[in-house]
């Protein structure tokens, strides 16, 4: 299956901290851990570059909205 993307919907890493206000440094340490929003390696090798989809990212921090503390609380016990 062939999924296309608009090169225009592509964030570099400093563009999405920008958008999250986090710093560069910051998304490095949640791809290591797993966390944060879904990313795109550009090839194997790696310096291949990173890249953010906008659409993906914007559907990751729509996840994160909470109604209240009590619900993030029931939601960070389950990840």
């Amino acid at each position: 299956m062939t999924t296309t993307v608009d090169l225009d919907d592509l964030l570099s890493n400093e563009q999405t901290a920008a958008i999250l206000g986090v710093k560069p440094n910051t998304l490095e340490i949640w791809r290591c851990k797993g966390k944060g929003p879904a990313f795109i390696k550009l090839g194997a090798h790696p310096s291949s570059p990173i890249r953010y989809q906008r659409s993906r990212l914007m559907a990751w921090l729509d996840a994160q909205s909470f109604t209240s503390t009590s619900a993030y609380t029931v939601a960070a016990r389950s990840a």
